[in-house]
């Protein structure tokens, strides 16, 4: 059983966070495209970022703040233009965004965390960036969590968010977290954001180490079309409110609060996978035997970006050739006759032999996940076993469908 349960309230959920989401004009929808994360002190930082060559101003400016300093007290997103290959420009831009936000709250612009997402080689409206910025300063409530979820979205047909507590030297200790991301998904990060806050007390250098071995844990175990963004932007806040004692070193609170952590990034990444554009259906992959948890997860994470795989689930076909195809490309060494499959309950494939099954039965699995309820009955569920190693990891993806070409085909038009 999980050390934790869940509770309301997002990202506001942890002691001494507000946050507010605006319409500021960035987008050409008129949605709400302007987020604000704000903690009450000074809060120490951790972030991971897009592995791409080709980032976003965002993610260079973070990297450096980071870099010199691993706190802060407020994260800026906006939504609607990336500010990704924007040059000089666009740098200068996101400066300009920094000292605005931070005058306006009357912090040190070395506090200030920025994101963005949107449309590539497009620089932030910063007219509209300029005079909203007010707005959300003004907006920012103990309760604004699904506003700020609201406002960083583009492709996404949902917000998501999760807040967890657990209990840590006899005090209650909170995890929110708030995401977006639906195409342009695939491990090493993709276009998407999450903003996480906690109200523990960790060493800066404890809690990057969480955060990393959290990612990739979640959101670098997950995939919709195998590309890779330039904006991915994990950024992580803990300001201590929570009055508990100081995580310094590796032990049993270090564990649990990494769990904790473990566990919020999962819920956001699952629900990115299983927000794919065009996806009716999230695809769960476990890998176990494998010679260390590394090979596991490689292994998982091709199968579940496999197209034909996810097309062949689209298509309600039970088709374990595709999987065991998947399985042998991801460049992990096993022994081809202990492979095993299962598509839910359905034995496929033993000790390297296929086995008879019932396909009219697995195939109506399949379908029936595309009608389950959201994260809950909505899983397709693959096992596969390697060998008798220990390593065991997982990965998330959902299917592919006719909607994702046209929803990608008219990006920008």
């Amino acid at each position: 059983m999980a050390d934790w349960q869940e509770i309301t309230g997002g990202i506001t959920a942890p002691r001494g966070y507000q946050a507010a989401g605006i319409t500021a004009g960035l987008k050409p929808s008129g949605l709400p495209d302007l987020a604000l994360i704000f903690s009450e002190v000074e809060a120490i930082a951790a972030g991971v970022f897009t592995t791409s060559q080709v980032k976003a101003a965002c993610v260079e400016y973070c990297r450096q703040r980071l870099q010199a300093k691993q706190s802060a007290r407020a994260i800026l997103c906006n939504a609607g233009q990336a500010n990704a290959a924007t040059g000089t420009q666009g740098y200068l831009d996101t400066l300009e965004s920094a000292l605005a936000i931070a005058q306006a709250l009357n912090i040190s612009s070395e506090s200030v965390l920025l994101a963005s997402t949107g449309v590539i080689g497009q620089r932030i409206k910063m007219d509209a960036l300029r005079s909203g910025i007010p707005k959300v300063v003004a907006a920012l409530s103990q309760t604004g969590s699904d506003a700020a979820a609201g406002a960083i979205i583009t492709t996404d047909l949902v917000t998501k968010s999760i807040a967890l507590e657990t209990t840590i030297s006899d005090r209650p200790v909170r995890i929110g977290g708030i995401a977006k991301g639906s195409g342009m998904i695939h491990p090493n990060m993709a276009t998407m954001l999450a903003f996480v806050t906690c109200d523990a007390v960790v060493s800066p250098h404890l809690w990057q180490q969480m955060l990393a071995r959290a990612a990739d844990r979640s959101f670098n175990s997950i995939t919709v079309d195998g590309d890779t963004s330039t904006n991915d932007s994990l950024i992580a806040l803990a300001n201590g409110q929570s009055r508990t004692p100081a995580i310094i070193e590796w032990g049993a609170e270090a564990e649990k609060l990494e769990a904790m952590l473990t566990a919020v990034c999962q819920h956001l990444a699952k629900a990115i996978a299983r927000d794919g554009e065009g996806a009716t259906c999230l695809i769960e992959v476990e890998v176990t035997g494998a010679h260390d948890e590394l090979s596991a997860r490689q292994i998982a994470r091709t199968i579940a970006g496999s197209s034909l795989v996810k097309s062949a689930i689209f298509g309600r076909d039970p088709n374990w050739g595709r999987i065991a195809a998947a399985a042998g490309r991801a460049g992990v060494p096993f022994e081809q006759e202990n492979l095993q499959i299962k598509l839910g309950n359905f034995l496929m494939l033993e000790n390297g032999q296929p086995l008879q099954f019932d396909r009219a039965a697995a195939s109506a699995y399949l379908k029936k996940a595309a009608t389950g309820a959201y994260l809950q009955q909505d899983t397709v569920l693959i096992s596969v076993n390697v060998g008798n190693g220990y390593g065991v990891g997982k990965a998330w993806g959902c299917d592919l469908s006719y909607d994702y070409v046209k929803i990608n085909a008219e990006y920008t038009t």
